[in-house]
């Protein structure tokens, strides 16, 4: 297991970076995915979806990256898109397996889409404390599928 590339993403996270964009940052650029591109993609996906309570993430990310190494190369690319899909599933068992959770709202039991929530994640240190294991957990698990 590469344990630098786990750590570089919890350091990205660590850093400035949201969850989606430490992951898409750290295994994206080995498929042509410059850092810039990376920043801008991943804007909008943390708090699970804009501060919405779904899809961590982290979890995003992932997927995000199982797309650029798997993904259809055209339209008709069907075996690549069944390939990717069952890649995906099994990224989301793995994290469930470990978190029980893919939505941000459940791992982190309160609901950032409010000034109420985020006030609650700040106050519990949500951010420092659970956030950079679901980080770790999305990129250890790209790690075991060979990512």
């Amino acid at each position: 297991m590469n344990h630098d590339k786990v750590d570089e993403a919890v350091e990205c996270f660590e850093g400035n970076c949201n969850c989606c964009q430490s992951i898409i940052l750290t295994y994206g650029p080995q498929f042509g995915l410059t850092k810039e591109i990376g920043i801008r993609l991943g804007t909008g996906f943390a708090g699970g979806l804009a501060r919405c309570g779904e899809v961590c993430g982290a979890v995003s990310g992932a997927i995000m990256v199982l797309g650029l190494k798997h993904g259809m190369v055209n339209e008709n690319d069907d075996e690549a898109k069944d390939r990717t899909y069952e890649l995906v599933n099994e990224f989301i068992n793995k994290f469930k397996e470990k978190n029980t959770h893919i939505k941000c709202r459940d791992l982190l039991e309160c609901d950032l889409g409010t000034p109420e929530g985020r006030a609650q994640a700040k106050e519990k240190d949500l951010f420092n404390t659970l956030c950079p294991r679901f980080v770790r957990d999305a990129a250890m698990i790209l790690n075991e599928l060979e990512i």
